[in-house]
């Protein structure tokens, strides 16, 4: 690579579907770090820098939280936080592995739409999801792999199929499209025996 790391952080961010350290940092300086790529000086952020961030948190509802210290933090918080950081750092691409786990629907939903305005806006995000109907909702394309393997790849309406399903899954499922033409999957059963 001719880049530099620096160069890449700008192009590229990364959303852990948990961050393993938090070293004690407020959501505020935690977001703050999505930044650094684009710092002049290493130790000084600018005002506009800072006017970035505030907007962030803004825009992804933990504003109030800025102050407090990311270990305190819900899953849900945590997922719009590291989200927020990535957002800030201004990328073409981010990767974001299962941003829905451990969340209720509310805020499984809550993260999707985030996800979906920042695609709009020039953006490209590759997820890792497990959750098939968030992903048949929300992905434009989608790669469906079972045990490291390439399964299917398409459009969702088209790839994600009841036989899909069972297939990957292990799980007997109804698929179908709702009246906005939304898919849906519906486990119903699990495929396997239950062999106690």
């Amino acid at each position: 690579l001719d880049q530099s790391v620096t160069e890449i952080a700008k192009q590229v961010a990364n959303v852990p579907a948990e961050l393993k350290n938090s070293f004690g940092l407020t959501v505020y300086e935690t977001v703050m770090l999505g930044r650094y790529p684009h710092l002049k000086n290493l130790w000084w952020e600018t005002n506009e820098d800072e006017t970035e961030v505030v907007d962030a948190m803004e825009k992804f509802g933990i504003k109030h939280l800025q102050d407090r210290p990311i270990n305190m933090l819900s899953s849900g918080e945590m997922q719009r936080v590291l989200i927020a950081k990535a957002y800030v750092q201004e990328p073409r691409l981010m990767l974001v592995d299962e941003p829905t786990s451990h969340l209720d629907m509310k805020y499984k939903l809550n993260v999707m739409e985030y996800l979906r305005a920042m695609v709009k806006q020039n953006m490209t995000a590759l997820v890792a999801e497990h959750d098939i109907s968030l992903m048949a909702r929300y992905c434009d394309l989608c790669v469906i792999m079972k045990k490291g393997e390439l399964v299917a790849v398409g459009n969702p309406k088209e790839v994600i199929t009841e036989d899909l399903v069972r297939d990957v899954y292990d799980v007997i499922a109804n698929v179908g499209v709702d009246k906005d033409g939304e898919i849906y999957v519906l486990p119903k059963k699990f495929a396997g025996d239950y062999n106690l």
